[in-house]
């Protein structure tokens, strides 16, 4: 399975094509747990610019001989919440079904058009509160790599 966290917005860079200063720990942070869910998935991060281009980028992945169609789960404000164990079973039961792309995306700031919310599979909610995008990109990432650890039987979870 193939798992991409992405967010539409700045590319997150500064002029030397490292990491911007403010966001830095958090991209460092947020590739540790991508890295952390290797053994379960292959994982990466895309940025896009704009909505649209999210869009015409899951179509292109949709248009892939051979694969399934792609999993967006779109978070949202508005959208579901979930315990850590609720998510688990949710990106299981996806597993298990034979997705083989998944998509987690964190929007513009001024919230998805209908037409995103509309391709969604899952509105996803990280709670009542707002998030800054580099801040909600580490939190995804860290319950994915919860999530596998819920599934594998990995003491990880255990451990709060």
């Amino acid at each position: 399975m193939n798992l991409t966290l992405a967010h539409i917005g700045a590319q997150g860079r500064g002029k030397s094509g490292s990491p911007a200063k403010s966001q830095g720990g958090f991209d460092l942070l947020t590739q540790v747990y991508l890295d952390r869910c290797s053994p379960f998935a292959h994982c990466q991060s895309e940025a896009f610019r704009t909505e649209e281009a999210m869009l015409e980028w899951l179509v292109r992945l949709d248009r892939q001989q051979g694969r399934t169609r792609a999993v967006p789960v779109l978070l949202d404000s508005r959208g579901r919440q979930m315990t850590s164990e609720v998510f688990a079973a949710w990106l299981g039961a996806r597993r298990d079904e034979g997705a083989q792309h998944i998509v987690f995306a964190i929007g513009p700031a001024s919230g998805w058009s209908e037409a995103a919310r509309a391709r969604a599979q899952l509105l996803l909610s990280l709670g009542p509160m707002t998030l800054a995008h580099a801040l909600a990109r580490l939190v995804v990432a860290e319950q994915l790599y919860r999530a596998f650890t819920i599934l594998s039987g990995h003491p990880y979870h255990a451990g709060h």
